[in-house]
């Protein structure tokens, strides 16, 4: 899964110099979040002073601030755009180098379940979710590293806490805390789901290959062998669905109060009038950058769960392959493109 990219001399300049384009641009993209951080900032202050006192801000003042929300983001749109487009064929990459790995031990993993749906699948799958998550595991990292300093210093405008009192960069420890309660709960509801999601995939697995050879064979995929397949298919989904209801409860109940968190905490020193409203949304904007990177595995345990599923139907392949390896066998190398 991993080498057949990465120590591949022929995916060497895709794998590692598009790993490092991928990791620079989202670097940049956090960039801007912290230059759009301050615009937001600075502009609701603008807001607050004209809603003040009628006439104090100039209008020329005012579309000034707009245009410089545009200059920041017009860049940002053409450098994301073109970065999803170079992702899209870094994935295929890695999955055309995992396609030909495989393909070149056919004969050796094509007596396992599903083998022609983990090769035609699973590949493009599982470089699709490591990129994804890789991506968002280092934007999660990137954004600590820009936002975490910023809240560090925001944090001293804080008077004080609700039922706590004084302390000082309150903001911080209150996100790293907000974000490790939410891990752990949801890693305690939701630690059957990998287990159920492959499970999943080999009943679905069976089933699709009845009817695979139902399509040449007469005598396959006959109406008590698809009913029997199609209530495993069934069984196991039902079972998902039920574990996944519990889940989500647990999920979006967390998700929806934690909205209310930084509000909670700045509550004393909006009602004090310690800050204005452009610094009360620098402070939140901040909060929810910081906490949401801590929360990098509450929004990705489902896809995690994904990856576990796909990584274990992989491994079986890889595991088929390196025992053929240490026997002596030879694998057949596709031509080259």
């Amino acid at each position: 899964m991993f080498r057949s990219f990465f120590m591949n001399r022929q995916w060497l300049l895709w794998a590692w110099v598009g790993s490092v384009i991928i990791l620079s641009v989202t670097w940049y993209k956090v960039q801007v979040d912290v230059q759009l951080n301050e615009w937001f900032g600075s502009f609701y202050d603008l807001v607050q002073k004209a809603l003040t006192t009628p006439g104090s801000v100039e209008e020329s003042l005012y579309w000034g601030e707009l245009l410089v929300f545009l200059k920041i983001v017009s860049v940002y749109i053409v450098i994301v755009v073109l970065l999803e487009f170079f992702i899209k064929h870094f994935v295929f990459r890695w999955r055309t180098a995992m396609n030909n790995y495989y393909m070149a031990h056919w004969n050796v993993v094509r007596h396992i379940e599903g083998a022609s749906q983990r090769v035609q699948e699973d590949t493009m799958r599982f470089a699709r979710i490591m990129e994804g998550l890789g991506v968002s595991l280092m934007r999660s990292m990137m954004t600590l590293v820009a936002f975490l300093p910023l809240l560090w210093g925001l944090s001293k405008n804080i008077t004080e806490l609700p039922w706590i009192g004084a302390v000082d960069h309150s903001l911080v420890y209150i996100a790293i805390l907000s974000a490790a309660s939410g891990t752990v709960l949801l890693a305690l509801v939701g630690f059957k789901l990998p287990g159920l999601e492959f499970n999943n995939q080999k009943v679905e697995a069976a089933y699709r290959k009845e009817l695979v050879y139902g399509e040449d064979d007469d005598n396959r995929a006959t109406p008590p062998s698809v009913v029997e397949l199609f209530g495993h298919v069934r069984k196991n989904y039902f079972r998902l669905f039920f574990h996944y209801m519990y889940f989500d409860v647990a999920k979006w109940t967390y998700l929806q109060v934690t909205v209310l968190v930084p509000l909670v905490a700045l509550g004393p020193t909006i009602l004090s009038g310690a800050i204005t409203f452009g610094l009360m949304s620098q402070i939140t904007r901040a909060f929810d950058r910081v906490e949401s990177s801590f929360q990098y595995l509450v929004h990705a345990w489902p896809t995690i769960v994904e990856l576990i599923s796909v990584y274990k139907r992989l491994r079986a392949f890889e595991e088929n392959i390196w025992e053929f390896e240490r026997s002596g066998g030879v694998p057949q190398p596709l031509p080259a493109e």
